[in-house]
């Protein structure tokens, strides 16, 4: 499955515009307090951990996302869009939450 974030794939034609396609990945976030009590990970301003679980929140939306658009015949995804929120919960803990979106395509 091809994913772009541009509304074209240059030298290819698309030939059928199926939809809007979306998946969502929401993780625990223990990260958050694993983030603040690993500071040591730390280095320059970035946080290895933090970027390892936005990473793989990432990865498991854009799959979710690419099944939709096969599921609807698609050989790819224009426009897509990703947007990160961290939710609040009221057992006082924290989720990471990532949506993407974009619009399956047959393109030849």
């Amino acid at each position: 499955m091809l994913l772009t974030t541009t509304p074209t794939i240059e030298g290819r034609r698309v030939v059928k515009y199926l939809g809007l396609v979306s998946g969502e990945a929401v993780l625990g976030a223990n990260v958050f307090r694993d983030f603040f009590a690993g500071i040591r990970d730390i280095i320059g301003g970035r946080s290895g951990s933090y970027e390892k679980v936005l990473r793989k929140a990432k990865e498991a939306a854009a799959e979710d996302l690419s099944e939709a658009a096969e599921d609807l015949g698609a050989n790819a995804v224009i426009g897509v869009d990703f947007d990160y929120e961290t939710i609040q919960i009221k057992e006082g803990g924290d989720m990471l939450m990532v949506t993407v979106t974009g619009t399956a395509v047959v393109i030849e």
